[in-house]
């Protein structure tokens, strides 16, 4: 993926940014997430959507995307891998941790295989990270488990087999 316009993408967006409370450099949640990808057995347009959520995932984002000479139009992303990734948002912002009220909260999963393989690398990679820098020191520690828990079991995702993925994202590290 290093030689791939995608992930050429989100390197030249994140740069060298770091994620305010932990200090981990934010392409780490790309790299993780696309070890997770190949975990799960996704296609390769799965990956490079997951490469350009970021540049997406939020309405200021999305405008600035939007902009004529913006980095994301200077990448000229393939059209289907930009569906996917649009896609992706719609899901993943219908359902984010301040909608969380309990355990049995509906999530809306995509009509679309890939998508819902993007939100599993990106609920699991989350989740591990917000256990390894956050859990039982975020402000809102108790809401957040619950949603990345309602996001797993939505996905299908075991706590057996998020451990076994976590396991395989350390490895590939």
């Amino acid at each position: 993926m290093k030689d791939n316009k995608h992930y050429a993408a989100i390197c030249r967006f994140y740069g060298d940014k770091r994620a305010e409370r932990s200090g981990v450099p934010l392409i780490a949640h790309i790299d993780e997430g696309l070890a997770l990808l190949d975990a799960i057995g996704a296609p390769q347009r799965a990956k490079e959507a997951f490469c350009l959520h970021p540049l997406l995932q939020d309405d200021a984002a999305l405008m600035s995307a939007l902009a004529p000479d913006s980095m994301f139009a200077a990448s000229r992303p393939d059209p289907l891998v930009v569906l996917l990734a649009m896609e992706y948002r719609r899901v993943a912002n219908d359902y984010l941790s301040h909608h969380c009220e309990g355990e049995n909260d509906a999530i809306a999963l995509s009509c679309v295989d890939e998508v819902n393989q993007m939100l599993i690398a990106d609920k699991i990679q989350n989740r591990k990270d917000f256990e390894r820098f956050h859990r039982g020191t975020h402000a809102h520690s108790d809401v957040l488990a619950l949603y990345f828990g309602n996001w797993l079991r939505r996905l299908g995702v075991s706590d057996e087999r998020y451990a076994q993925l976590c396991e395989r994202v350390a490895s590939a590290a």
